[in-house]
């Protein structure tokens, strides 16, 4: 709808966002203050005046909905000392300072709670460049006044985590890196608080760098409780590895890296209530950690060379740039002391958003649709794939963290639960249904960037050019928005012109952008090809008979999305849908990641319960994980012998068809049965690639072949 344009290019001059009333609240690290616009016609947003402090470097910024607004000030002279927050009257006409209070070191993060009866303030404490200090990490509660007016110093309490020193801690919580201060609070130190979300009165904040949510309890102002992480299986999910694969043209190549795992890290979280559940959303962007001479992580091609140690023999194979040999990974984690080598290799970030409850246990994660859903995108618009923030490479970002989910918020639409996850290198905002939080659904994809311009390179040579700060700053206007950081969305019934509303800010172009969001709906005429992405694709036919069968009606917004991958509860759905029989799933869990209750149980329980999926040995059925084609052989054969009764005799040959399935391998019997039906021939070089997760497209060949070998049978 509009843009606001600093021109000013990555100095952070738009970061953090917070809309009130007809103007929207922005922080500007350009200037270490608030930039306060008038967005009285979000078309159009201008400049209205700014709030600043004297001594102090803005970092966030939020308002109570009485229009009490807070900011968070880091010290401009060292990062080290503690900070403050800062209170303002955000209905005045200017600038109206009300009061300050000081809290921990580096306040990075301010919000309020629900009722409005506490800020909540994420004090990160980093070290200082040179690692020689190290604060404690913290979490401020300032217990604040009903009428809109300042806090005194009284009123400020510190959640600290002395309670963690000493004791063990639970297990995945990473402690690591330089104690600068010794036996001094190693534990405290360490920790650093990220971002805060609240519910009721209770706090959950991000302590990105060390992989887990802290709980904290507001009005005792105590931390209760640390809920690791934990990883994301690289080996099971799929994901684009290398910028360099090959380096004279990189291309997208989405693989799985059996004993790869992906550190959640979240930055942005926020929580939200469903069934009178709370539920915490979180963009999995990872962090390293590089102050001095300490740097947390390495390519994984460099491990051996500079001394950290080299990686285990089933992990050597996959150390060449154009598979994990760039990619950066902890240092920390995954190596065998007895073995002398990485076992495991943990990458920073999940390339994801998940959806966590308050006890710490993964709900929901979107897995690999970022990059699957960009690649896709790269196909029919001019987007590039993994670009970095500043150049329009291709896969620019493979070999580090992707398009790096930095921040997200919820909003809500005529009933229904939206998350906008903001991209900070690829620089788009990406919009899921989160109404059922254990079945995200993928809604649409925003981009306000325009990919012709190499900012990086085209301004660095204004500058050294002696160009003036006009023409600069006219290149960073050209290009849209760059780095997502910030984001509110808007009800309409808080809107300027009656709208909802989507605010972004983008700390590299210093752009602030005002979106409008509706929710499509209307009336759907039957047509002869139903979906709107498969006429001339390879699959039209079986997608076509999909629909027809009854299997699949596709996504509301007429899509099909051939080269989306499928997860293994979707998998159970289509078969469940295929026999078209009925199951009622009982009152017990299905697997411990499909409880009583769940929305796919009636599909996965009829599934187990023919024996089409016993699950993993750890009473898991992988619900999140996307399917192998594998492990699509495998489903199959058993749907075939279990549901219909066929192929029951079937031996498997002594010499595999496939030269890449090793005779009795893994899912060699179910494989070389798929392969004796006629249901595939594998890939034209003779391969089956069973540990490729199996798209839309694909699984509508599969059934559609599957049902005329069953036909035939049944003849």
């Amino acid at each position: 709808m509009g843009t606001y344009q600093t021109g000013i290019y990555d100095q952070g001059a738009a970061e953090i966002v917070q809309a009130f009333g007809d103007r929207v609240f922005q922080v500007n690290a350009a200037k270490g203050a608030i930039d306060v616009l008038d967005v009285s016609n979000p078309a159009s947003p201008r400049l209205s005046f700014t709030i600043a402090s004297e001594d102090g470097i803005a970092n966030s910024v939020a308002i109570r909905s009485d229009g009490l607004g807070v900011v968070a000030l880091e010290p401009a002279q060292e990062k080290t000392l503690p900070g403050r927050l800062m209170f303002f009257d955000a209905t005045s006409q200017g600038q109206a300072i009300l009061g300050e209070v000081t809290v921990g070191a580096l306040p990075d993060m301010v919000t309020f709670s629900d009722d409005g009866r506490y800020a909540v303030v994420a004090n990160e404490g980093e070290p200082s460049e040179d690692f020689a200090v190290d604060p404690e990490g913290s979490v401020g509660v300032v217990s604040l006044p009903q009428e809109l007016a300042a806090p005194a110093q009284t009123d400020v309490s510190t959640a600290d985590f002395h309670a963690f020193e000493g004791d063990e801690l639970p297990d995945g919580v990473r402690i690591f890196g330089p104690a600068p201060h010794g036996d001094d609070l190693p534990v405290s130190r360490n920790l650093e608080p990220e971002y805060v979300t609240t519910s009721g009165t209770t706090a959950y904040v991000a302590l990105q760098e060390n992989n887990t949510i802290a709980v904290v309890d507001l009005p005792s102002a105590t931390v209760t409780d640390l809920l690791p992480l934990g990883a994301k299986d690289w080996g099971t999910v799929p994901l684009d590895a290398s910028d360099r694969d090959p380096e004279d043209a990189p291309r997208v190549n989405l693989e799985t890296y059996p004993g790869l795992f992906g550190l959640f890290m979240p930055d942005g979280l926020h929580s939200y209530e469903v069934d009178g559940e709370t539920y915490l959303v979180t963009a999995n962007e990872g962090d390293m950690r590089e102050w001095g001479d300490f740097v947390g992580g390495d390519r994984v091609k460099n491990l051996a060379d500079a001394g950290h140690g080299s990686v285990c023999a089933s992990l050597a194979e996959s150390t060449h740039d154009a598979q994990l040999g760039r990619l950066e990974v902890a240092l920390d984690m995954g190596f065998d002391a007895e073995a002398g080598c990485y076992r495991e290799l943990y990458a920073y970030g999940a390339r994801s958003f998940s959806i966590f409850d308050t006890a710490g246990q993964l709900v929901f994660d979107s897995g690999a649709d970022f990059e699957r859903i960009t690649a896709a995108l790269s196909e029919s618009t001019d987007l590039v794939f993994n670009a970095g923030h500043d150049n329009n490479e291709v896969e620019n970002r493979s070999d580090a963290k992707g398009v790096e989910p930095e921040n997200l918020v919820i909003g809500e639409l005529e009933g229904r639960t939206y998350a906008f996850i903001g991209f900070e290198r690829l620089s788009g905002v990406i919009i899921y249904d989160i109404t059922d939080p254990t079945a995200p659904v993928y809604e649409s994809y925003l981009n306000n960037r325009e990919f012709t311009t190499n900012l990086g390179d085209e301004y660095e040579a204004l500058e050294d050019a002696g160009a003036s700060d006009a023409e600069r700053a006219a290149l960073v206007n050209q290009v849209g928005d760059l780095g997502p950081e910030g984001l509110d969305f808007v009800p309409a019934a808080a809107s300027p012109n009656g709208e909802p509303l989507l605010v972004v800010g983008n700390e590299v172009t210093g752009t602030t952008t005002i979106h409008t969001i509706s929710v499509e709906s209307g009336t759907v005429e039957p047509v002869d090809v139903p979906f709107t992405d498969v006429e001339g694709t390879s699959f039209e036919e079986s997608i076509q008979w999909l629909y027809g069968s009854g299997v699949t009606a596709g996504y509301t917004d007429g899509t099909f999305r051939p080269q989306q991958y499928v997860k293994r509860l979707e998998m159970a759905g289509f078969l469940y849908r295929y026999a078209g029989e009925e199951f009622e799933a009982g009152s017990g869990d299905v697997f411990t990641d499909i409880p009583a209750g769940h929305s796919w149980a009636e599909e996965v329980g009829w599934a187990k319960a023919n024996g089409i999926t016993s699950g993993y040995t750890d009473g898991r059925f992988g619900s999140q994980e996307m399917i192998t084609r594998g492990q699509m052989a495998a489903f199959l054969q058993s749907y075939a012998q279990n549901v219909y009764g066929v192929g029951m005799d079937f031996q498997a040959p002594a010499e595999s068809p496939f030269a890449d399935v090793a005779a009795g391998g893994a899912f060699y019997g179910p494989i070389t049965w798929l392969e004796s039906t006629g249901i595939t021939g594998g890939f034209g070089d003779e391969t089956f690639r069973a540990s490729k997760s199996t798209t839309r497209g694909e699984m509508a060949a599969f059934l559609e072949r599957l049902d005329a070998y069953l036909a035939e049978q049944a003849s």
